[in-house]
């Protein structure tokens, strides 16, 4: 049994998957939880769960609402690749007001990244949770920019935080690529608690996924300075899912997949490396 915070937990985006995902698991672990979204949660409150329906842009209300929470888990704001215009509101605004409000409380923040920050490195690649930002779109330019958010409010304000790089987070995986990239949504719920509950975590980095044994591409994070290891896996959907490719050239090189192939508009994909710029 997990020990349960003394402060209640923030929790943002509550009314989306894993938002719900988390306030049931959380909640039966006993936890209090502040939940809010700017849609309206869709079950039941749980116990020891109060839910406030507010928008990331209303700097104020996050403020409030995060008065006497020792933890903030951020799910909230766009969660798919979409315009520029619609990303940068909740996605750069939005998570200025959560450190705000993590710096005001001493609350440590726990980050929904994403392998979408990493998108356009290739799937022979294998990464260090230090590597390179490549991001594959606005979306996943806004976790990269979230990381790096986080890191300037620790070391300019001390305040600690987790950003998880979630791969493939659903209830099984569905083609050739999450063989990889799956996040269980027990593992996801147990990675969040192992966040919560650590001693200390500073600023740190974590890939999001089950222990896939096809999951070559990301390595070397914090997840045992924290006391998270995978449990479940996509191993058992080999057989049925590993010819379920795209037949996209550009889909299939690169670890982010679909979100690489949208509105793409290089003749040919760019040559290997890094510094693509120097070389083209």
């Amino acid at each position: 049994m997990t020990s349960v915070p003394t402060k209640p937990v923030l929790l943002t985006g509550a009314s989306g998957a894993l938002g719900r995902v988390l306030a049931k698991s959380l909640s039966e672990a006993g936890w209090a939880l502040v939940m809010t979204d700017i849609a309206a949660f869709p079950d039941p409150i749980p116990p020891r769960a109060t839910f406030t329906k507010a928008d990331l842009s209303d700097g104020v209300t996050i403020l409030r609402l995060a008065e006497g929470c020792g933890t903030i888990v951020h799910l909230g704001g766009i969660s798919v690749e979409r315009p520029f215009e619609e990303v940068i509101g909740p996605n750069i605004r939005g998570l200025y007001h959560i450190y705000e409000a993590a710096r005001r409380e001493k609350a440590r923040v726990i980050f929904a990244s994403s392998n979408h920050s990493v998108g356009f490195h290739e799937r022979t690649e294998s990464l260090g949770a230090d590597t390179q930002f490549l991001p594959d779109g606005y979306y996943g330019l806004s976790k990269a920019y979230g990381e790096l958010m986080g890191r300037m409010y620790w070391f300019k304000h001390g305040v600690e935080n987790v950003n998880l790089r979630i791969g493939s987070a659903c209830p099984e995986p569905v083609n050739a690529r999450m063989l990889a990239s799956y996040l269980s949504y027990g593992d996801f719920s147990r990675l969040v608690i192992a966040c919560t509950t650590a001693a200390k975590t500073g600023s740190c980095v974590v890939w999001g996924a089950s222990n896939n044994s096809r999951m070559t591409w990301w390595r070397d994070d914090a997840r045992a300075d924290i006391g998270w290891a995978p449990t479940d896996s996509a191993d058992p959907y080999a057989g049925q899912l590993a010819g379920k490719v795209s037949g996209d050239p550009v889909e299939e090189r690169y670890m982010g997949g679909a979100y690489c192939s949208i509105e793409y508009t290089r003749s040919a994909p760019a040559p290997a490396g890094l510094f693509n710029a120097v070389k083209d």
